[in-house]
């Protein structure tokens, strides 16, 4: 997920990257505001996903924010859901260019071709890969042996050695729109990084790294 960076900075936390909302809570400035991504951010972000379905509709989406906001994204995610059968990589293996056609035509997406596409070949990528280890455990195989720990927007990585070896790798596995920055903003989003502010109320608590 592509976050936005702010100054803003309050007298009571002494972290510059975090926002203290009206519910005490501190978060990064991107999720202080807009009550769709506060809520994204308090429940989703950053909590464990393993699963290969939820993997794989967090690689669609993230392949689908390149070049846009995650805010666009997370407000067209109901319509992506629908249009695309539940991100369900059995019947998205299956489409053909008539559904293609069909996407390209439904307003309430991102109506991009080569995206749609790579949706399409992702699913069948996803699909090959269940002979061997499965798409939920290959991404997670490049979870690193520590997370940033950053207290400022500014400190947190937009790549890591990982990501880009998880892009390559997933290349190599015919996957599209997977570059190192889309896979590490995946590796944030389901938690196999930890990049939550240290000052805000979220560091740690996925589990997965101590806060």
């Amino acid at each position: 997920m592509t976050q936005q960076s702010s100054s803003t900075t309050t007298a009571c936390v002494p972290d510059p990257g975090v926002v203290v909302g009206e519910d005490g809570l501190a978060r990064p400035a991107w999720a202080a505001v807009d009550p769709l991504l506060r809520d994204y951010y308090d429940t989703e972000w950053g909590m464990p996903v393993t699963d290969e379905h939820g993997v794989f509709e967090r690689v669609s989406l993230e392949g689908f924010q390149a070049g846009l906001s995650w805010a666009t994204i997370l407000r067209k995610r109901p319509a992506f859901r629908e249009a695309f059968d539940g991100f369900d990589p059995d019947v998205i293996a299956a489409y053909t260019e008539t559904d293609v056609e069909r996407l390209m035509a439904d307003a309430g997406i991102v109506r991009n071709r080569r995206k749609i596409q790579a949706a399409v070949t992702n699913a069948r990528a996803t699909i090959e890969l269940r002979e061997e280890m499965g798409l939920a455990d290959l991404v997670w195989s490049f979870q690193p042996d520590i997370t940033p720990r950053p207290r400022t927007f500014t400190e947190i990585p937009t790549t890591s050695d990982e990501s880009v070896a998880l892009s390559k790798e997933l290349r190599r596995r015919g996957f599209a729109f997977v570059g190192p920055t889309t896979m590490y903003a995946l590796m944030e989003a389901i938690g196999i990084v930890d990049t939550h502010l240290l000052g805000s109320h979220r560091r740690g608590s996925s589990g997965i790294w101590p806060s």
